[in-house]
């Protein structure tokens, strides 16, 4: 049982909510990513209306620890913005310490390659978010590239993934190094399988992500010129309840 911190006889009854709650937040009784109770088991929980509990998960909202979507209301990595966190880094969260010269990325509305349409769900010929990235080091060596293919479900449920069919056309460059976070702001838990195979010259490493109802949402494959450079790999979500 969490902690209940004792409310002042003056606080308004969310605000006792509120500290309720955020002491479950803190133990870990909400884990980072859970889902919280709807408003209406809070309502009955604490014996008070539901615009009682919206409060209280406002005071909640404003200090960064829960997010609300069209499925509810979810505890969010606490103490740090999503942003921030470099295990984040689109695509596959590789990169190397050498000195980067070179580096575009585009985003396209176009049919994937098979495999990928294959991995997402997709029919022959449909059309999808494509996103791809190419770098390299100040010597013209390290060549690094990747093609993300977004399933149906992830440009249909994530706002700022659809936002950018009207605009993808290959030319301007796609700022998609929050698109895990979105994916979370979305209400999706994240569950990724990663697979490296080594080729002749290079590491190509594969990792397809699906949400907590076992829906594909995006598919990488990044190659990386292994000759040059340690493959830097990290990726760090909160626990899928």
């Amino acid at each position: 049982m969490a902690r209940t911190t004792p409310a002042p006889e003056h606080e308004p009854r969310y605000w006792h909510i509120a500290t309720q709650l955020l002491g479950e937040l803190k133990e870990g009784i909400i884990p980072p990513g859970a889902r919280l109770p709807g408003e209406r088991q809070l309502a009955a929980r604490f014996d008070v209306s539901r615009e009682t509990v919206r409060q209280a998960l406002q005071m909640l909202r404003r200090s960064g620890l829960v997010a609300t979507d069209k499925r509810g209301s979810h505890a969010t990595l606490p103490g740090t913005a999503a942003e921030h966190i470099p295990s984040l880094d689109f695509p596959v969260g590789a990169h190397t310490t050498e000195p980067c010269a070179m580096h575009r990325t585009s985003v396209t509305w176009e049919t994937p390659p098979p495999e990928h349409a294959e991995a997402l769900g997709l029919s022959p010929q449909r059309p999808t978010l494509v996103h791809r990235y190419e770098s390299a080091t100040a010597d013209g060596t390290g060549l690094r590239t990747a093609v993300t293919s977004f399933s149906a479900v992830a440009v249909a449920e994530v706002e700022e993934l659809a936002r950018y069919r009207d605009r993808a056309d290959g030319e301007a460059s796609a700022q998609l190094g929050r698109a895990y976070d979105w994916m979370r702001k979305a209400g999706l838990t994240l569950h990724h399988r990663d697979s490296i195979t080594q080729l002749p010259r290079s590491v190509r490493v594969t990792r397809q992500v699906r949400d907590q109802y076992d829906r594909p949402l995006e598919i990488t494959d990044l190659v990386v010129d292994a000759q040059q450079d340690a493959l830097v790999y990290e990726f760090t979500l909160p626990a899928a309840v």
